[in-house]
């Protein structure tokens, strides 16, 4: 067995303890070096873990393929352990804690039988912030060290930050037998702890991602007075240096990633504005001192979905995975170079697929659907500071101020391009109402609407009802609370066509907020909020079909009466743990929508 490499007693007996049950036939501490990361990555490469990619094109580049139904984030094995039921909510699945490591250590016993098992110390945030947290995951997959190693901060200075503080969370995993039937991912939010068995895909896997950084994170948040957030982080700088920063949350679908990383439209390059990546996925957000909120990205790489990434939808990222990226379930091209659906360039004549096997375009499967050379979720894992815009500020342990708050989603008709809250008490209704209607690559009915408040729904780690309450009560922390804003880049034209361009061209809404935050321009009020006027967004060098931007800004009360309903279901379910604000707000847009106010 490896020698401890810290003096940290309530580590060396938790890792003690999980080696034990799991039985590895060894234990390597991982320290962050690069020669460490370079064994890891030639034992991966020679035990058919990583195909090691074009030195050329690719460098430092592999591609990993998973198991067939290990694709994707598996929710309904994803479980929240309380004590009580009602704490979980009912937006997330329950165990209780007692019966979850009972059924999990079954599985984990022995599961490491003939494999190694890494201790992976890793910090969300820069080390020794008062921002970050410390984690420890334990596992038995190159893939997942090698992969954290690039989301994380890793290795020897987090040990040493752990020798001056006792608390971190526990992160166990194995791959165990990879069997979907023996597949759990467990949080106890209590315990400080996440166990995570059966699979090998990243978001089930990687536990600093949304195990961590969300669903215990965002429990931890409540209790020691912060914001955990599936939101991401970007400055917009003015030719005079002064940036001003945005958080902003979506539900999947809705161009966070490339929203991060935006460059600037033609039209408005004559201004000479600077995007600033900080994050692309995670904010966490504390009141500081000046009675402000200031955020940090807690995580150093972007695990981004792959098809669709191009250099019109995003040049900065297509830059970002030119070197040093791990890339999941895509295709194999015989030069040794990846491609995705959607990505530059022509459609390989041939190539291996994610699943390993012989590929052409125009392959159909036994029902006659195309077969796709990568999957649709499949993934690249990338460091952030490959990014051409990442931000400066990205090591400060004090983050950077948010000027904005910025939820959105995807709505064929209902919202407008971008409207402004009344005040924090109505934002927190807005992101906590906001919706998406489903598109043709999701399962279920094509235009159902879809609640997920604040682009949390699947990342809260306790009643949602309980969380909601947290906002409200953080809006009143602050002396200077962000203002709170909803953009909507999908509406659609009679025959169903986008009536916005998006992409770079979103610029000029995010230039309407800053405006609004600095009070540069005045706004229509409307029952659901304060709407632009069509003058006040720079529509420098973009024309749209006449009357489309007026069409982008209309508010259709029936749309919104009739949307009432879906919120009312919505709130139900909560029951009595609802706060009686976001009722008073419900009432009140009902009674501006019926009155016209």
């Amino acid at each position: 067995m490896t020698k401890f490499t810290t003096n940290n007693k309530k580590l060396k007996d938790w890792v003690n303890k999980m080696a034990k049950l799991c039985q590895p036939s060894d234990i390597v501490w991982i320290d962050g070096s690069d020669a460490q990361k370079n064994i890891l990555e030639k034992e991966a490469v020679e035990s058919g873990e990583l195909i090691r990619l074009n030195k050329e094109k690719h460098p430092g580049s592999f591609l990993h393929r998973t198991a067939i139904d290990d694709v994707a984030r598996t929710e309904h094995l994803t479980y929240i352990c309380t004590r009580r039921k009602r704490d979980a909510g009912p937006n997330n699945n329950w165990m209780a804690p007692q019966t979850a490591y009972k059924k999990a250590r079954t599985i984990f016993r022995g599961a490491m039988k003939g494999r190694i098992m890494y201790v992976l110390p890793f910090s969300m945030g820069p080390v020794g912030s008062r921002f970050s947290k410390i984690g420890v995951e334990l596992t038995d997959s190159r893939y997942v060290v090698l992969n954290m190693l690039i989301m994380t901060r890793a290795g020897e200075p987090v040990l040493r930050q752990l020798e001056k503080q006792d608390h971190f969370t526990k992160c166990l995993h194995s791959k165990a037998q990879l069997d979907i039937n023996k597949r759990l991912i467990l949080h106890f939010p209590e315990d400080n702890t996440i166990w995570s068995v059966g699979s090998g895909y990243g978001g089930n896997v990687l536990l600093g991602k949304k195990c961590l950084s969300l669903r215990i994170a965002s429990f931890i948040a409540r209790k020691e007075r912060w914001l955990a957030e599936h939101m991401l982080i970007m400055g917009v700088e003015e030719p005079n240096g002064h940036i001003e920063y945005i958080a902003a949350a979506f539900p999947s679908a809705c161009g966070k990633t490339n929203l991060a990383m935006l460059v600037p439209p033609e039209g408005l390059k004559v201004k000479g504005y600077r995007i600033w990546t900080v994050g692309d996925d995670i904010s966490w957000m504390r009141v500081d001192s000046d009675g402000s909120l200031w955020a940090i990205n807690p995580e150093t790489g972007f695990f981004g979905v792959a098809p669709g990434t191009n250099s019109l939808t995003n040049p900065n990222m297509v830059e970002t995975i030119r070197k040093n990226t791990i890339f999941t379930n895509v295709l194999l091209k015989p030069d040794k170079t990846v491609w995705w659906e959607g990505a530059d360039g022509e459609t390989p004549p041939a190539g291996i697929d994610w699943q390993g096997r012989s590929w052409k375009p125009g392959l159909k499967d036994a029902h006659g659907k195309p077969v796709l050379g990568a999957h649709p979720n499949s993934r690249f894992t990338a460091p952030i500071v490959n990014c051409p815009s990442v931000s400066f500020r990205l090591e400060q342990h004090h983050g950077v101020p948010i000027s904005a708050i910025v939820f959105g989603g995807r709505r064929q008709h209902l919202a407008p391009l971008v409207y402004e809250s009344l005040d924090w008490q109505h934002g927190v209704f807005v992101g906590a109402t906001m919706a998406s209607e489903r598109t043709a690559a999701q399962v279920g009915e094509l235009g159902e609407v879809r609640r997920d408040p604040m682009a949390m729904l699947p990342f809260c780690g306790y009643n949602m009802a309980y969380y909601f309450r947290h906002w409200l009560d953080m809006g009143k922390r602050m002396a200077k609370p962000p203002k709170i804003f909803h953009v909507n880049w999908f509406r659609t034209d009679k025959e169903g066509k986008f009536l916005w361009p998006g992409f770079t061209e979103n610029l000029r809404v995010l230039e309407w907020i800053l405006d609004r935050c600095n009070n540069k321009v005045e706004a229509f009020k409307t029952p659901i909020g304060y709407v632009p006027y069509p003058e006040d967004i720079d529509m420098t060098g973009l024309k749209l079909s006449e009357g489309a931007l007026e069409k982008l800004l209309e508010v259709r009360k029936d749309g919104w009466l009739d949307e009432l309903k879906g919120i009312k279901k919505f709130f139900t379910q909560f029951k009595k743990d609802l706060p009686v604000e976001l009722w008073q707000e419900y009432n009140r847009l009902s009674e501006r929508l019926k009155t016209n106010e």
